[in-house]
């Protein structure tokens, strides 16, 4: 008789802990996606390199399960009745009716750890939502796709990825054309399933993003500016390869800029945001004909500028012509604590109140980044601004 042993090892055990490990992961990502406001204005994310690992602070994440009163108190599951609401039904132990009973230094505190993700598992969260509204069909790009399809078949490959279906199907074909039915397989008749890079259709998207480089954009409003510049090129480079990007600094006169240019320039000289929107209608019009175009024109200032009525009339002209105009404004709260817009965002809300083609958002501090974000990108932007 052959020796044989049962393992005593239960396989649901396996699939259990890894069930739980697949719960714990996404409580953490629940967790995550609930504070994106402070993690995307977090300074160490966005200079993070590409592939770096960044760590999450994250608040200790604990199961229900049952614990034991210190006390060693007689209790049951239910009350002595008559009570109503306010009453006071218990205390624990230790503490008085009288204030706090709390001393400085002797509560305990709340259990924290530090959550690793690389730069692109953070990205994906963030712009698992995000999507450049209003997009229509102009113009179409055969982009290839980062994530290969392994569909493809081939008549040689790795011996691990034989498709064992398909030669047994080719083998049988071969032999009943000889006259012979039956299932010998031959060298011939081997078929392997292979990696193969699909190309993706995409549509034709233009971006500008300029930029307020005067002398009353502060270190804060630069920041932000930055910032939120940032998660935008992330976001377009992650979900729509085929975009292109122009880059627009302003003070008295705009120019067209490289990308380091743009995050790297200072600040200095007076405020006339309408050079930005001029340049970019004449680089519209040499490069980006509207019918075959997606445009997408982002602008960030302080709100204090010279002529504010023929910036409006420029924004007129752009929306026109483009899927949707952002304006964000920067107001820190330090020096501001109105909760209005400055006089060209006033200027803009007074023209363009209700218009779907015009999206505002004033940005108070660095946790309205994401807000400005989801409201620039969602499918369908509100029209009201926010503030």
């Amino acid at each position: 008789m052959p020796d044989f042993s049962l393992s005593t090892d239960s396989w649901d055990l396996h699939r259990r802990a890894e069930r739980d490990r697949q719960r714990h992961n996404e409580k953490i990502k629940e967790v995550i996606k609930q504070n994106l406001g402070d993690i995307v204005s977090h300074q160490d994310i966005i200079t993070a390199d590409r592939g770096k690992i960044v760590k999450i602070p994250i608040r200790g994440l604990e199961l229900p399960r049952i614990r034991y009163d210190n006390g060693s108190r007689e209790r049951i599951g239910q009350g002595q009745g008559g009570t109503k609401p306010g009453d006071v039904l218990g205390r624990a132990p230790g503490q008085s009716g009288q204030g706090t009973g709390k001393q400085a230094g002797q509560e305990p505190g709340v259990d924290f750890y530090e959550a690793e993700f690389t730069l692109e598992e953070v990205a994906q969260m963030v712009f698992e939502d995000l999507h450049l509204p209003n997009l229509e069909e102009r113009g179409v790009k055969q982009i290839l796709s980062e994530h290969a399809d392994f569909n493809s078949i081939s008549k040689r490959g790795l011996a691990g990825n034989l498709d064992r279906k398909r030669t047994l199907l080719e083998a049988y074909k071969r032999n009943a054309r000889q006259g012979k039915p039956g299932w010998e397989v031959r060298r011939e008749d081997e078929r392997y399933r292979t990696w193969e890079i699909v190309a993706e259709p995409q549509r034709n998207a233009v971006i500008f993003a300029m930029r307020d480089v005067s002398g009353s954009m502060g270190e804060f409003e630069a920041y932000i500016c930055r910032s939120f510049y940032f998660w935008m090129l992330r976001f377009l480079r992650t979900k729509y390869n085929s975009a292109e990007i122009v880059f627009i600094t302003c003070h008295t006169e705009a120019k067209e800029v490289d990308e380091n240019a743009f995050f790297g320039l200072g600040e200095s000289g007076g405020t006339r945001m309408s050079e930005a929107y001029k340049l970019a209608l004449k680089i519209i019009e040499k490069r980006y004909n509207p019918r075959e175009w997606n445009i997408y024109p982002f602008l960030f200032s302080d709100g204090y500028n010279w002529g504010d009525a023929e910036c409006v009339e420029l924004m007129r002209k752009m929306a026109g012509i483009s899927n949707l105009v952002g304006y964000g404004e920067i107001a820190n709260d330090i020096w501001s604590q109105s909760t209005s817009f400055a006089p060209l965002g006033q200027a803009y809300q007074e023209a363009f109140s209700g218009d779907p083609r015009v999206v505002l958002v004033r940005i108070n501090n660095k946790e309205d980044v994401w807000p400005a974000l989801k409201r620039f990108f969602s499918k369908h932007p509100e029209v009201q601004a926010i503030s």
